[in-house]
């Protein structure tokens, strides 16, 4: 499909500055993340049109006042002091399908939307591309910025562009996937406060199937070969299996879920680093240890971040300080708050974890989700 060029679009209709949203004060963030750990904003606001998401940002800048862009909260470590500036929550709605031709639909989501209700409803529609994406929890405007990524699929695989307001010059710009430099969980959006995400644009295909599986996991679970299609219904109740087995489906009542979702990526080596952390692993473990990886691009492969925290001698359900923060009874990339802890706790956790892996092995886990406010 030929992507469109990035074309400067026409600024919203702009009013008096923050006019139509509420702002208040030292209002909880821990409430509004999925750690349920950070503390207080200064101020904090709501918007809910692509309009005012723009008013309230520009309005903000000029005035010099810090601005973080809270979504879902999935992704966030905010520090135990809270943020000093001004929260501005992403609630924009709306959602349009547009026939592309040859069996293509383009789907444009602003970026207040719901992930997973934007995932149900191309499902139940017959649209094929984002049902491997399923129970990822978060809002529409940070597929982009992460290049979301689950069981073999990538947004990358299905963005065809995203409007963006860029924060240097007040414009509001139309950018082509191309222009965005996706790769594993980064993009140019990520780790720079320059743009804000609107609203972005999918290519998925009609026709109820799904994208190829090429999930070896998902793949078993739905008794298919890699590369084969499978309705994306069915493939979308597979993934959500999976996930939840994993401590990945947000439960209120589950604190296995009271997390970031995974705290390390999976980190990519070049082939002369990975050489030697091969013999570490090798003299650690044994010769005959079969070390999981996988392609990452020329000259380049990627370790599995739990393999190597479980080989380090972490296990599922590890405890932090006072046992309030511990590593998941599921998942063991996944940090999580068991009730009563600090963002302070879960560091100290994630930076036990990480000295533990580079010192057995010589690998350095990075984090995945944003840290405001604080450091790892």
């Amino acid at each position: 499909m030929r992507r469109a060029m990035p074309r400067r679009l026409p600024l919203p209709v702009v009013t008096t500055p923050l006019s139509s949203t509420q702002v208040r004060s030292r209002v909880p963030l821990a409430e509004r993340t999925t750690l349920r750990l950070g503390g207080p904003a200064a101020r904090y606001a709501d918007a809910t049109t692509s309009a005012e998401l723009v008013d309230a940002v520009r309005a903000l800048d000029a005035a010099g006042d810090p601005v973080l862009l809270l979504g879902g909260g999935s992704n966030l470590v905010i520090a135990d002091t809270g943020f000093a500036g001004t929260v501005v929550r992403v609630g924009t709605q709306g959602r349009r399908l547009d026939p592309l031709g040859d069996g293509l639909v383009q789907l444009t989501v602003e970026a207040g939307e719901d992930w997973d209700s934007v995932v149900a409803e191309a499902v139940s529609q017959g649209l094929g591309g984002l049902e491997c994406l399923s129970g990822i929890p978060g809002q529409v405007g940070a597929t982009p910025v992460q290049n979301v990524g689950a069981y073999g699929v990538e947004i990358s695989q299905v963005l065809t562009s995203v409007d963006v307001l860029d924060r240097r010059t007040g414009r509001v710009n139309q950018m082509a996937t191309d222009a965005l430099g996706l790769a594993y969980r980064t993009s140019v959006l990520k780790g720079t406060d320059h743009a804000v995400v609107l609203r972005a644009r999918y290519a998925l295909t009609s026709g109820g199937q799904s994208a190829p599986i090429r999930y070896a996991e998902l793949a078993r679970v739905l008794g298919v070969g890699p590369g084969d299609r499978v309705p994306a219904d069915a493939a979308r109740e597979a993934v959500l299996e999976l996930r939840r087995g994993k401590g990945m489906v947000l439960d209120p009542a589950d604190h296995d879920t009271w997390s970031a979702g995974s705290f390390f990526t999976n980190p990519l080596l070049d082939d002369s680093t990975l050489s030697g952390v091969l013999i570490r692993i090798a003299e650690r473990l044994g010769r005959h240890v079969e070390v999981p990886t996988y392609p990452a691009g020329p000259g380049h492969r990627k370790l599995s971040a739990a393999w190597l925290i479980e080989r380090a001698g972490f296990t599922r359900g590890h405890c932090g300080p006072g046992g309030r923060v511990a590593l998941s009874g599921k998942h063991t990339l996944a940090l999580t708050n068991r009730g009563g802890a600090s963002t302070e706790d879960l560091l100290d956790l994630a930076r036990e974890v990480r000295d533990g892996v580079r010192s057995a092995f010589g690998v350095e886990l990075r984090p995945e989700p944003v840290l405001v406010g604080c450091e790892f």
